[in-house]
């Protein structure tokens, strides 16, 4: 071991009189892989799945095969730190050789280049163990040493002295980080020791399936974007989460590269209910318990499973995370987040009513019910009808259904609870991949609610609610405000492998496939450009960054024929401009409005950045300015809320709840619609 180590060392061209943390494995523990018996059988039939089904009706020919390889080899090297050109040149011999081994389930190019990427990422994480010296800190002082955190579009290297130095400028990356977070020189070469070493052990207990596992969510990602094939392990993970047993945070995980990340929170649980955390986000450090001096583990680069396992726990303990915003700069200090796990009640996940009032201006004392709708859970039209009567019974003015946040749910309950605002008609197209059409919509012929209605969205409301927002916005029934939505207009299918006369040792998983697409009734699909706000509302971030059109492979927007509607012309094209101009002059005049303007234009210069200092006195700098706007802001608005201002953001009262500026300029908005209906009917 000690030899490998000083190998290790003198081969990257590092000085050092001691390694103090030398490798805990050897290359040769890695594993030697090979496909199991089952994997033949479950690659056919995936095949089957995905060329038989899916609704693009794509074929598996050498042009998806040269896809496959590239992604391939992207999911084993998405920032090209392990791999040299020549290995890359290597295994384009396979470009046109990965649609037959799929075809028929012999595997073994993919396993010999998933080894050759295994060896290669041993050699790294032995060389940056060879970097960390209790005796010989990192100097931080060395203008323009800079770390190129994004090397997506970057060639691949074509030495080893060349991944020497971006390996150098990694782990000095990492132990700069720690340094900031207030750890002493041989406390980071400790936490790096450990992490490197974790990662060199997850190395040797990869198996066969890990592989299979990449081969064919290569083969999936380059059919489309929601497509994918579960292993054994995933699948039953997916069964969990379909009845709610989420991970004890009611959060949807999943690995991307070297993070954790949040994929989607589950209504009502205990991360959504935090309001500190949210999809994209990545969980860079566990924590069990909810002392302060509780100890964090590293988990950058852990396997999703043992990520997942150390979130689990019994109902009412407490676990912190470390959390990389979702729209952090790379580098950024993590947020610390304790969440109290807990089952996902129902009656939490359910609508829920709220009369507000407004408190100042020119409609104060005017009030409006507003039902927030956290999914499209089954029953959810019944729900509202008793919220909406609950509205009627005060003196509301009209309704304001928010969807902000709502990822989705029953298409039966989105067309049920459109047809609670309208007479009768069609609400959602969708067609299959011949062609076939099929119109959904509302045929009781009676409408529940006539009153007001406005519909808030944002960049996290998708498919189900983007079913309902369109329709509404066709019908022209409902003012729809925001921000565009996610544009997921695609319905997918999940099926299990395993047949019923299988005599397999192993489970075979499943896959998850696209067979339609959901279409306006205008003829629109929602797919990639989603639902465009009537009146629309700052946002920091865009979707390009953020939502289907970020989505690599995803399907493509486009358009079918117009169903057969009647639109209600409840609100002119006029109006629409004139509540336009309110919400700009509005927004110009709030200083929550400001917040979002100043934050989406450091988001636009900061987000094709590729890069991050190394210089400590720099990003201390960066740092203290970032928490120095922070206490600003929190400063004007406890003043604006009648409170004193504090010298710290721990500071900050309890009991002060930040302001929904959205919301409030969303009541505004409700009643210059509902003065100008007013005048309509006279």
């Amino acid at each position: 071991m000690r030899k490998l180590a000083i190998a290790v060392a003198l081969q990257c061209g590092v000085v050092s009189a001691a390694i103090a943390l030398p490798p805990a494995h050897e290359v040769d523990d890695l594993p030697k892989l090979k496909q199991e018996e089952q994997h033949s059988v479950v690659s056919q039939r995936v095949t089957t799945y995905f060329t038989r089904y899916h609704f693009k009706n794509m074929e598996l020919d050498n042009a998806l095969s040269e896809q496959i390889l590239d992604r391939y080899l992207k999911m084993l090297d998405f920032n090209k730190m392990f791999l040299l050109q020549a290995d890359v040149e290597q295994a384009s011999e396979y470009q046109h050789l990965f649609d037959d081994m799929i075809h028929s389930g012999k595997l073994s190019p993919a396993y010999a280049l998933f080894e050759k990427a295994l060896q290669r990422n041993f050699e790294r994480y032995a060389y940056a163990l060879s970097l960390l010296d209790e005796e010989q800190p990192f100097d931080f002082s060395v203008a323009g040493d800079r770390y190129q955190y994004d090397r997506e579009d970057a060639q691949w290297a074509t030495s080893e002295a060349e991944l020497d130095e971006l390996w150098r400028q990694r782990v000095k990356y990492d132990a700069l980080n720690l340094t900031m977070a207030g750890k002493t020189w041989p406390e980071v070469v400790e936490t790096l020791g450990k992490r490197y070493n974790n990662a060199l052990k997850r190395l040797t207990q990869t198996n066969s399936e890990d592989v299979f596992q990449t081969v064919m969510n290569a083969f999936a990602r380059s059919v489309e974007a929601h497509t994918s094939y579960l292993s054994p392990a995933n699948a039953e993970r997916f069964e969990q989460n379909m009845n709610l047993s989420l991970e004890g945070i009611g959060a949807v995980l999943q690995s991307e590269f070297d993070y954790t990340v949040i994929r989607s929170l589950v209504p009502g649980g205990p991360a959504d209910k935090s309001g500190a955390i949210a999809p994209e986000d990545k969980i860079v450090a566990v924590a069990q318990g909810e002392d302060e001096d509780s100890e964090f583990v590293d988990v950058v680069g852990w396997r999703l499973d043992e990520v997942v396992e150390l979130i689990k726990g019994p109902k009412g303990t407490t676990v912190q995370l470390q959390v990389l915003k979702a729209n952090q700069a790379a580098g950024a200090k993590p947020t610390e987040i304790s969440i109290v796990r807990d089952t996902v009640k129902l009656e939490d996940r359910a609508a829920k009513v709220e009369i507000k009032t407004v408190e100042e201006g020119p409609y104060a004392g005017r009030t409006m019910g507003v039902i927030a709708i956290p999914s499209f859970y089954h029953n959810l039209s019944e729900d509202v009808k008793n919220l909406i009567a609950e509205v009627n019974e005060t003196e509301a003015e009209g309704v304001i259904i928010d969807l902000r946040g709502n990822g989705g749910g029953s298409l039966q309950e989105s067309i049920a609870l459109t047809g609670l605002f309208i007479d009768e008609g069609p609400v959602v197209q969708v067609t299959d991949g011949s062609g076939r059409r099929e119109v959904n919509g509302d045929r009781d012929g009676e409408t529940f609610y006539d009153g007001p209605l406005v519909v808030m969205v944002d960049r996290y409301s998708a498919s189900a609610s983007e079913i309902f927002a369109a329709a509404l916005q066709d019908y022209e029934r409902a003012l729809i405000v925001g921000e565009n939505t996610y544009g997921k207009g695609t319905v997918q299918q999940h099926r299990g492998l395993q047949r019923r006369f299988d005599f397999f040792d192993e489970e075979l998983g499943s896959v998850q496939y696209t067979i339609a697409k959901f279409y306006r009734i205008d003829g629109g699909s929602t797919q990639m450009r989603g639902v465009t706000p009537d009146v629309q509302f700052p946002t920091v971030t865009d979707t390009e960054t953020f939502g289907e059109s970020s989505q690599e492979n995803a399907l493509p927007w486009d358009k079918i024929d117009t169903a057969d509607y009647q639109p209600l012309q409840l609100v002119s094209s006029g109006k629409l401009e004139e509540l336009r101009a309110l919400k700009e002059k509005n927004i110009s005049e709030n200083p929550e409005f400001n917040y979002v303007l100043e934050d989406a234009a450091e988001y636009q210069r900061q987000k094709d950045k590729t890069w991050i200092s190394l210089v400590l006195e720099e990003r201390k700098a960066e740092e203290k300015q970032d928490e120095q706007k922070a206490l600003e802001r929190a400063n004007e608005r406890l003043v604006r809320a009648g409170f004193e201002p504090v010298e710290s953001l721990e500071n900050v009262p309890e009991d002060f709840e930040l302001p929904d500026p959205y919301l409030n300029e969303t009541l505004v908005l409700s009643f210059e619609l509902i003065d100008t209906m007013k005048l309509a009917m006279h």
